[in-house]
């Protein structure tokens, strides 16, 4: 029996999971939270429903991979180092160096760091962490796990851009999507609930939560996705604006004052969305909330987020030309059926019917009838599995 980790490093956070390979069962997990900020947090949890936290000043990524191995040592979640032989790590932005999971060397790690002007708050982090512990744990596979990759067999006429080709050709100017280790997983899942093979399903998979993006998944590959060059494309997210006319940047900034268009840039990724139309909050419950005790905003708030998402929807189905099946998961997609049933009953002429009972739930469940044309699924993710999955893929 081996040790297998997943890990998901961002900007200021480090989520981990310990796994027995090959059962898939949890040994411990956790979260570092705050890293570089004041009061960061640890928090763990393993054994018998045991849980720990501290509050303590965690300076920088580094800090953090010591605290949860001194904290792995003290709890004796593990004895040895020897006996963690795998670490897979959850890399945001692969480019069009990484079409598949690949196991870590120096040079990774290097392209990985390189690759961070495609996703700064998270590819510098997560290069960070990969040296941590392959000087930690020095005799482990690590593998990098690259949420673009399932989306590298998107055809030309869907990930291009209509740009001068030499922007492609010079740059890599091109979309590459998001959330590809979550689209993967609840897309096969739902093949495996219906008891098909994925091959023959046509299916569209709505990762719907701070981050959100809708996938097209094609015979089990990915054909199209709602995310682009960057993930502030697609649908409106918690703080993100999604898709709007690029010729808004320079007039906005001439509107406002702004000079520097990072800063524009960092607007319609922090201060825009859910936030920015509702001024309520990025969360959709407290959105929802305010919708319901009458306020207009918030009401109108959550028309766009639905509008949206079905628009994806219809343009997947043109696309793959028909849809099997449509998922739903991540934060909002899993938790609230008061959105999954907006969202279905504005594309009800596919032949969706939604079953009211079966919508009330935060589990895996079919939520349609029996009868319905087009079946939908809510399928919590499990990216952390996935990862660890990867890495016995490729011992």
């Amino acid at each position: 029996m081996s040790k297998t980790f997943s890990i998901n490093a961002g900007s200021s956070s480090l989520k981990f999971q310990l796994y027995n390979m090959p059962e898939e069962t949890v040994i411990a997990k956790g979260l570092v939270e705050r890293i570089g900020l004041d009061n960061g947090v640890f928090s763990i949890e393993y054994g018998d429903d045991q849980e720990f936290e501290i509050t303590t000043d965690i300076p920088d990524h580094g800090v953090a991979v010591g605290l949860l191995f001194d904290y792995l040592k003290e709890f004796n979640i593990i004895d040895d180092l020897n006996e963690i032989d795998g670490v897979g790590h959850r890399v945001v932005a692969g480019g069009e160096i990484f079409k598949d999971s690949t196991v870590v060397t120096e040079k990774v790690i290097e392209q990985v760091d390189e690759l961070g002007e495609f996703a700064p708050l998270h590819n510098y982090a997560e290069a960070v962490v990969m040296r941590e512990f392959a000087e930690r744990v020095p005799g482990a596979t690590m593998v990098a796990v690259f949420d673009t990759s399932f989306h590298t067999t998107m055809p030309a006429e869907n990930y291009l851009y209509s740009l001068p080709y030499e922007y492609y050709e010079d740059y890599a100017a091109r979309k590459y999507g998001a959330h590809g280790t979550s689209h993967n997983y609840v897309s096969r899942r739902a093949a495996e609930i219906v008891g098909k093979p994925i091959e023959e399903l046509k299916i569209i998979t709505c990762h719907l939560g701070n981050g959100a993006s809708i996938t097209a998944v094609d015979g089990g590959k990915s054909v199209d996705t709602s995310m682009g060059f960057t993930p502030l494309a697609g649908v409106t997210m918690g703080t993100r604006t999604g898709d709007i006319d690029a010729s808004l940047i320079p007039y906005l900034m001439e509107k406002t004052g702004v000079t520097d268009v990072k800063e524009m840039i960092n607007i319609f990724n922090k201060k825009s969305g859910l936030l920015g139309l509702s001024g309520v909050s990025s969360d959709m419950r407290d959105i929802e909330a305010e919708a319901d005790a009458g306020n207009e905003r918030a009401q109108l708030t959550l028309d766009i987020f639905v509008n949206r998402v079905q628009k994806y929807i219809g343009q997947y189905a043109a696309v793959m030309n028909g849809v099997d099946i449509i998922v739903f998961t991540a934060g909002i997609g899993e938790n609230s059926g008061r959105q999954r049933k907006a969202i279905l009953d504005g594309v009800s002429w596919f032949g969706i019917e939604l079953d009211e009972e079966r919508n009330d739930t935060r589990k895996e469940a079919i939520i349609t009838t029996d009868d319905s044309k087009v079946m939908a699924i809510n399928i919590p993710t499990n990216e952390e599995v996935e990862i660890a999955r990867e890495v016995e893929r490729l011992k």
